[in-house]
């Protein structure tokens, strides 16, 4: 079932962060201040430079560039760096189908596979089905990243515990 199929009275209040998203979207260098936004309040996000390229309900999008400050002595992508852009693009993808009150979640687990040496850009895509936030609940995710070629350079697998406040 979709959430267009619901009743009206059974559609959540639109997540935070979508509004937050629609609405600094709507301004001229909307996107940037989001992101700004984003390594305010996780400052450890902040450290690779991540930007959300789109955010819809159930479905988020980034990317972080490749700079010298996020390689290893490989002259790749660090793993670590990789990571934490699964992490925050799974966060938002799981924030975006989060009732707007009433709710919380935490990361209880979080498995990475590094399918090959990760350089150039890299773009993370998650997806999260509709959720039953009344009952507390594990939930797992699936995060995929890609390089500028389009091959698969990491999956994650990222576990929640979601439920009512």
């Amino acid at each position: 079932m979709t959430i267009a199929a619901l009743p009206v009275d059974a559609v959540p209040a639109q997540a935070t962060v979508l509004k937050q998203w629609a609405g600094l979207c709507r301004l001229p260098f909307g996107r940037h201040l989001f992101n700004l936004m984003i390594g305010l309040t996780v400052p450890y996000a902040a450290t690779i430079g991540p930007q959300v390229v789109e955010l819809v309900p159930g479905y988020a999008r980034a990317r972080m560039t490749d700079r010298r400050r996020v390689r290893n002595h490989l002259r790749s992508l660090h793993a670590v760096a990789l990571t934490n852009l699964a992490e925050l693009t799974a966060n938002l993808a799981l924030m975006s189908r989060q009732p707007a009150k009433g709710t919380r979640w935490i990361v209880t687990g979080f498995d990475s596979d590094y399918l090959k040496k990760a350089r150039g850009p890299i773009t993370a895509e998650c997806r999260i089905a509709p959720l039953d936030w009344s009952v507390a609940q594990p939930l797992d995710g699936l995060v995929e990243l890609r390089d500028a070629g389009g091959d698969m350079v990491m999956v994650a697998r990222p576990r929640w515990r979601i439920g009512p406040a």
